[in-house]
Parts: structure tokens; sequence; C-alpha cells
């Protein structure tokens, strides 16, 4: 399910792919629609969405978004991969700037291969790490290869 399936007020009713290439290719921050998307989503439309490697495998869905709640931004999507029925799925906290959304096929892509997430720090659904511990966090930065979004505020 994607995030227009999931779109209960219509907020993105009239977002068509054409109107975003082209407001995309024209460098306009403004969508041709009425509504708010894709510059701002609804959190909850987001929860279960694709994940996709840049050579488009499968690399699971978005579970859940971590709020940072002092500076209100979001920290982390959680991608849930492998295991059956959510049985022996591994978790994993994902910065949310290592994810970029794809408006044509309404999903988000992150840049890194099956393998590499495969063997990437990841938790048990019972057994959730301090994410707002800062030696885990830039671990999780390191592995991805992005910024923790104070640091790219700052530069």
């Amino acid at each position: 399910m994607n995030y227009e399936e999931r779109d209960p007020y219509g907020m993105y009713k009239g977002m068509n792919t054409a109107s975003l290439r082209s407001s995309a290719a024209l460098g306009d921050s403004k969508s041709q629609h009425g509504g708010p998307g894709p510059q701002l989503m609804g959190a909850d439309t987001l929860i279960g969405n694709d994940v996709v490697s840049l050579s488009d495998d499968d690399l699971g869905d978005i579970k859940e978004l971590m709020l940072d709640m002092k500076s209100g931004h979001v920290a982390y999507a959680v991608l849930s991969f492998g295991g059956f029925l959510g049985l022996g799925e591994k978790l994993f906290a994902v910065p949310w700037s290592a994810l970029r959304l794809d408006t044509v096929n309404k999903r988000f892509v992150l840049n890194v291969e099956r393998e590499r997430l495969q063997d990437a720090p990841g938790f048990d659904k019972d057994q959730w790490p301090d994410m707002a511990d800062s030696e885990w966090a830039r671990g999780i930065h390191a592995y991805y290869g992005s910024k923790p979004y104070a640091d790219a505020l700052n530069h």
C-alpha cells in the first residue's frame, strides 16, 4: 500500500505523476494540485510504504516514524526487512535523510543494496535501541553515510 491509498482526508487528491515530473523538471517547488504533497506529507500515510534500493530490490516497508520531540524533525524511519508474517523480521532505524521519496512509483528509495542492509545494525521488535543516545546515532548515520539533521542544518 502506498501513501495515496492511505489518504483518508484526500490531501493527495489530484496529485498526478505528470504534474510532479513537470514541476520537478522546472525546479518549481510548488506542486500543480490542491494538496500539500509531496513537500508536506501526513505521517500516518507513510507507514507501510515500500522501500527499495537504487537497483530496485525490495528492502521492506516503513513500520514507524521516529520524531525528535525537541526539534520536531523526523529522525528515523523504522524499516522492517525479512521474515514472514511478522515472524523473524529484523527492524532497522534508517536516518530520514538517507531516504528519498519516489513520487512516480509512490515508494521510498534507500541508497543501500540488499546485502548491506542485511548486515546493518538492526534490532528485534522486543528490544529497541536507545535512539536518543548520541553514540548510537553517530554509528547509524555513519553506516548509512548520512548526516544527522542538526549537522545538515549547520552546513
